[in-house]
């Protein structure tokens, strides 16, 4: 069964000036603010479309990764991701670095590089965000 999830934005004023907020509706875990200045020099408390971007790649990547490991016959005990999003204003978004690190029995290092670039090229954030280079660094804890 296919599933929806929701957001939606408030903005108010001009794109440099300006400012809205981001709420999540689906999860109901409340709105965030978010500006230009955020997304373009320093967060100061605001969230981004590139963050946001980030949160979901960094999640989905780690379910990929931690079901194509189960598959496999080796589950993870734990995975931590993280996700860089670049973003260059007047360019767009440049790239994404995933980082994680795996604390996985009975595997070794080259098969659980070898299932984090399986996870990195199928888990459907990946397949979404095609168009942009993501580059990947894996190694067990």
């Amino acid at each position: 069964m296919a599933t929806k999830r929701s957001a939606h934005t408030a903005w108010e004023g001009d794109l440099l000036h300006g400012k809205g907020v981001v709420t999540f509706d689906s999860s109901g875990i409340g709105g965030q603010p978010v500006s230009w200045p955020s997304r373009a020099e320093q967060a100061n408390g605001r969230t981004s479309p590139e963050e946001l971007i980030a949160a979901a790649h960094s999640s989905c990547f780690c379910m990929a990764l931690s079901h194509g490991l189960g598959e496999a016959g080796t589950p993870p005990a734990r995975l931590v991701t993280s996700a860089d999003v670049t973003f260059q204003p007047g360019e767009g978004i440049r790239g994404i670095h995933l980082t994680v690190e795996g604390t996985v029995p009975g595997i070794d290092n080259d098969a659980f590089v070898a299932a984090a670039e399986d996870a990195k090229a199928n888990c459907p954030v990946s397949k979404a965000l095609s168009g942009t280079a993501i580059t990947l660094s894996a190694t067990l804890a």
